[in-house]
């Protein structure tokens, strides 16, 4: 589980980023990301009903992404914003390969430390 604060939780700041962030995406995930003033970076995973209309799956895969994000919050960037969505073809790709797309899809935003 990401620590609370890294999780991106209100309702209007993730409106905000849909509206004014930018976009990286890589296969079965996508990234938006936005500055915010803050000294560490939080994170959102939405994985819509058009992803899989089973709950149980649904939950599966973002648990999947919040304990990749989790194991790899060192070298992330601290001061942004960003969610991180899913596509269908998430359910099919087994835990490994969704880690390498997710350190894919870090690797091409700023959030990345080099």
């Amino acid at each position: 589980m990401l620590p609370r604060e890294h999780r991106l939780r209100h309702d209007a700041d993730i409106k905000t980023l849909f509206s004014k962030g930018k976009s990286v995406f890589d296969g079965v995930l996508s990234l938006k990301y936005r500055r915010n003033e803050l000294s560490v970076s939080r994170f959102a995973v939405v994985v819509g009903t058009k992803v899989s209309k089973n709950a149980v799956d649904r939950n599966r895969i973002r648990r999947r992404v919040r304990e990749g994000l989790r194991t790899r919050l060192p070298r992330i960037q601290p001061g942004f914003d960003a969610v991180i969505m899913a596509r269908p073809a998430a359910i099919k790709i087994k835990n490994p390969e969704l880690d390498n797309i997710l350190e894919r899809v870090l690797k091409k935003s700023p959030l990345w430390r080099v």
